[in-house]
């Protein structure tokens, strides 16, 4: 085992745009690539979201280029995944991406636990938003405002009148946002982000600003909506001291690292990993190895035990910014 990069699978969407290029993707300018899915594994998607097949990352570097996450849970097991459990349909339990919202993004809501409990194919999504590029007033859309209930938001709906039970929140890079399945939400024209997620491709639209062809999904979201709680300020990394996670989920944990030429060990680790600023080198110390050049938007993945050598190494000039993400054992 040793750490592995993954391949991007990009997505063109209506309200996407080309700024991800700046994070190494293959993107030419004056396209509308909306998501670029850094690691996942799922059996199936939306016909509205990555098309309604398959997904599955592949591994671009070592000894396991070429095949999938699937394929290596199958044949690896807790060798690769760790104390992590696969999904429900065998897969890796969450899913990395990042996004670029050119146009604001549907307003919408993901299956709740108990929707989905009673509706086979609809899969809890709980994820979060780290913030990587804003433009001046970029904003998104977190929860309801206090006092809006069903009946009142299904009004705003038939008039047309979502965004006003909306808040709305101003957002500058280096914040993160947590949305729990069953928060309303929507990620707002002018902002890059990376969104950590429970494996699922599951969302139900309430309101799209007045495009037409995309299917909305009002019943569906009103079911699933959690009127009562209201949305969670959000964090920094550097409100949290070194090595501790910055966000806990109950299905994930976020831990940020700044990494300059002393280098991050890998070994205790396990889970993905992705680099959202600087410049460096991945390290490892394997036969016919060599060290792999790694910069924003490399996106990999650290089994358990890999040996002591494996580290990643950011320019002194450019140091490299580096999200961990931990499965939690409730996925």
């Amino acid at each position: 085992m040793y750490p592995m990069l993954m391949r991007p699978i990009l997505l063109e969407k209506v309200w996407g745009g080309d700024r991800l290029a700046r994070f190494g993707k293959q993107v030419r300018p004056g396209t509308k690539v909306g998501e670029s899915w850094e690691l996942a594994d799922l059996a199936a998607t939306s016909t509205g979201g990555a098309g309604g097949g398959a997904v599955a990352s592949t591994v671009r570097n070592g000894p396991f280029t070429g095949r999938s996450l699937r394929q290596i849970i199958t044949q690896q097991g807790a060798a690769f995944l760790g104390a992590a459990r696969a999904g429900a349909d065998g897969g890796y339990p969450l899913l990395l991406k990042y996004l670029d919202a050119s146009e604001n993004l549907s307003i919408q809501v993901h299956p709740s636990s108990a929707y989905a409990s009673s509706h086979p194919g609809a899969l809890v999504k709980s994820e979060c938003w780290y913030i990587l590029a804003a433009e001046p007033g970029a904003v998104i859309y977190n929860g309801l405002k206090a006092g809006t209930t069903r009946a009142s938001f299904e009004k705003a709906i038939k008039s047309g009148t979502v965004v006003d039970c909306m808040n709305v929140v101003k957002v500058t890079p280096g914040e993160c946002y947590n949305l729990p399945s069953g928060t309303c939400h929507a990620l707002g024209a002018g902002v890059v982000c990376l969104e950590v997620q429970t494996a699922s491709d599951t969302t139900f639209r309430v309101f799209d600003w007045g495009r037409s062809g995309r299917e909305l999904h009002v019943q569906q979201a009103l079911e699933c909506i959690d009127f009562d709680s209201a949305p969670a300020a959000p964090v920094r990394p550097q409100d949290a001291a070194a090595e501790t996670p910055f966000l806990v989920t109950p299905d994930f944990e976020l831990t940020f690292a700044r990494v300059g030429a002393e280098g991050l060990p890998l070994s205790g680790h396990c889970g993905p990993f992705a680099i959202v600023a600087g410049r460096g080198t991945l390290e490892h110390w394997m036969k016919g190895y060599r060290p792999e050049r790694i910069g924003a938007g490399t996106t990999g993945y650290i089994p358990p035990q890999v040996p002591i050598a494996s580290k990643i190494v950011g320019e002194a000039a450019a140091p490299l910014e580096c999200i961990l993400v931990k499965a939690l054992a409730r996925t």
